[in-house]
């Protein structure tokens, strides 16, 4: 297990963590929460070694191997395959085992590698890490790809895959879900469900945090405190905790006031100077109770929209994508729709299905390639994007960003008379929480969640009465986040957003538009439905998969099954088209008495697979339980019995298979 005791950190001189007191179980499920700046990368970096604590104590089973995504961006022109591959470190090791066995001529190491290769899964890691990779919302076609191709967001989830891919008893999850879509999402979900070793993930998203978390440590004024149970329990349980602080303190100021009364009251009288005295003592060894005190609030409200034009736009027959070299790539055609004001629109679909094209052409980001986009007179538009926060200079301070976008929408001069000189722009920023020195500290040394308030506040000030929000909530922590949703619903004009964040998406859209399959169509459902869409989208396209695999193996038979005897010209007589028939009969024969056994085998070992997968499922729900702890070790022995007999038939199967396409050939 994971033990800290009495454990300082500082970073610089600012105190995180003082005198943190925690355990954390083997395979449980962290969710550790806090404010931006609490300490929660701190305390990761303290998990993984590259930190040490300074006071009191630190451990971790040594045995334990670690898993945890890169923060730095991939520069490598190796494929998505072979990178996310290679985050299998064990795997790695055995191979240049085997390349070092191979080239001393060691027959002894190099037979002990091909067995420690086996059990280390070499049969199957290809498909594993292409499976981590297409669940992460990649394409096939796009598998063997370097991964220099990709831009930064991808990359950042080819990291994902290959942290996924390390064989690991500790996963270390930093924020996973910000370059992430939600059908990205709900994959990443499900696959955390199943993982059986210790984990525990940073997140600003309350409902990934419930659904693949339960426990959560808190971070908040320097204390480290952990409840049991995932984020939606911890709330409850913390309420009632600071609901019983300030019961308990309102309790005790009225003892304090009673016992200062008595005091101011016979302090001067010597009958009583001795009780007095006594009370004084009292007073002073009385531990006192800290008042309540919750996280600072945050929150803004976007001004009321000069005007509302409705529709606010009208699509007619357009086709939306991009061009490439000269050459168009349409993504969307033929699409026809209506924007309304007061429209608040949740855009769904799949990764790559053409959500951020769409919200790019309305936002003028890029054209449409057909059709025509008709907006209502005084239309104006806030967008705000992932790449926003590259569009802010670095080197400029927020107030020279409000003072530049001030400018822009028609602001001249020193502006004092207008409202927008530098007190009242230091006065808006500061509903922003760029309060103080923060309004002339460098965009640059900023945290993504700073940078991403900022561009929140520059769109606020142009007052639109159209946002188009794609994936806002990227760096935004769980405070900031609910003063987002707050103002949204609060929002007059009409609002179309992109987001993984399901809370956000259910507080404040009424309507989902489905983007796939090259159009846009209203999807009736609400995000249940459409969670359950997307599994079932999954399974589709993985049975698919299995049934090209199974028709490829047909394909590879079906010449044996279907041979036609072979006539020779150059046999003319009657005679010897008999004789031929003869031999061809028997060939065949030969053949398939070959084939037999092998087809028979392969049929068992389908069987059998099918067999260990139930049984697989079903130790795997029995550990979800609670067990006595031998109960437990026995299922656990058991699984991993049934996982071997499964990677071994499932070697021997693709041993057949190539052994009838062999003996087809």
């Amino acid at each position: 297990m994971i033990t800290l005791k009495n454990v300082v950190l500082r970073r610089s001189a600012k105190v995180l963590l003082n005198g943190a007191n925690v355990t954390i179980n083997p395979g449980e499920r962290v969710g550790l929460v806090g404010r931006n700046g609490a300490g929660k990368s701190t305390l990761f970096a303290l998990f993984n070694g590259t930190l040490h604590e300074d006071g009191g104590e630190f451990s971790s089973p040594r045995q334990w191997r670690m898993a945890q995504v890169a923060q730095d961006m991939p520069e490598t022109d190796e494929s998505a395959t072979d990178f996310a591959l290679g985050g299998d470190t064990r795997l790695i090791e055995l191979r240049q085992s085997l390349t070092q066995a191979e080239e001393a001529d060691d027959g002894m190491a190099i037979a002990q590698a091909y067995s420690d290769l086996a059990d280390a899964g070499e049969h199957d890691a290809v498909p594993r890490a292409q499976a981590l990779i297409l669940g992460l919302g990649f394409k096939v076609s796009e598998l063997d790809n370097p991964v220099d191709s990709f831009s930064g967001g991808w990359r950042m989830r080819l990291q994902l895959a290959r942290a996924l891919m390390c064989p690991s008893d500790l996963l270390l999850l930093d924020e996973p879900t910000n370059h992430l879509d939600l059908d990205a999402l709900v994959w990443l979900e499900a696959w955390l469900k199943k993982y059986e070793g210790t984990m525990i993930v940073i997140s600003h998203d309350r409902e990934f945090l419930d659904a693949v978390t339960n426990v959560t440590m808190h971070i908040e004024n320097a204390l480290l405190n952990r409840y049991g149970g995932n984020y939606s329990k911890f709330e409850d349980l913390r309420l009632q905790q600071l609901e019983l602080q300030q019961a308990a303190f309102s309790k005790q100021q009225d003892k304090i006031a009673h016992l200062q009364k008595f005091i101011d009251r016979f302090k001067a009288k010597a009958s009583k100077a001795k009780q007095a005295q006594s009370r004084v003592k009292a007073l002073e060894r009385m531990e006192k109770v800290a008042p309540m005190l919750a996280e600072a609030d945050f929150q803004f409200e976007f001004k009321e929209p000069a005007n509302i034009p409705n529709p606010m736009l009208s699509i007619t027959d357009a086709s939306f994508g991009y061009v490439v070299e000269g050459k168009e790539k349409i993504i969307l055609r033929n699409v026809s729709r209506s924007i309304q004001a007061g429209q608040r629109i949740g855009i769904l679909g799949a990764n790559g299905q053409g959500k951020s094209t769409l919200v790019k052409t309305i936002a003028h980001e890029m054209g449409a390639l057909a059709g025509t986009i008709t907006e209502g007179k005084g239309l104006s538009i806030g967008y705000f994007a992932q790449q926003e926060l590259d569009v802010l200079r670095p080197g400029d301070t927020p107030l020279e960003h409000m003072v530049r976008l001030a400018r822009e929408v028609g602001a001249q001069g020193s502006g004092k008379e207008n409202g927008i000189g530098e007190q009242a722009l230091r006065g808006f920023l500061g509903s922003f929480n760029f309060s103080g020195d923060m309004v002339k500290q460098t965009v640059g040394t900023m945290s993504g969640g700073e940078k991403a308030r900022l561009v929140l506040a520059m769109m606020v000030w142009q007052r639109p009465n159209l946002l188009l929000l794609d994936e806002p909530t990227n760096h935004l922590d769980l405070v900031t986040r609910e003063a987002l949703a707050v103002a949204l619903n609060e929002f007059e004009g009409t609002l179309m957003l992109v987001s993984h964040d399901r809370a956000l998406l259910r507080s404040v859209c009424d309507e989902f538009w489905l983007v796939g399959r090259g159009g846009i169509a209203p999807f009736d459902g609400d995000l249940d439905d459409y969670q359950r869409y997307l599994l079932d989208e999954a399974k589709r396209q993985r049975e698919e998969a299995k049934e090209a695999l199974r028709g490829e193996t047909v394909a590879a038979v079906a010449p044996v099954q279907s041979a036609k005897p072979v006539v020779h010209a150059a046999a003319p007589a009657a005679q010897g088209n008999r004789d031929q028939r003869r031999l061809d009969a028997a060939s065949r024969q030969q053949l398939a008495d070959k084939l037999k056994p092998l087809k028979r085998e392969m049929e068992r070992s389908e069987r059998a697979m099918e067999n260990l997968s139930k049984e697989k499922a079903g130790l795997e729900a029995t550990l979800a339980t609670t067990l006595p702890p031998a109960q437990m070790a026995e299922a656990g022995k058991r699984l991993k019995a049934v996982n071997d007999s499964i990677a071994s038939i499932e070697e021997r199967w693709l041993e057949l298979t190539q052994q009838i396409e062999t003996a087809s050939a």
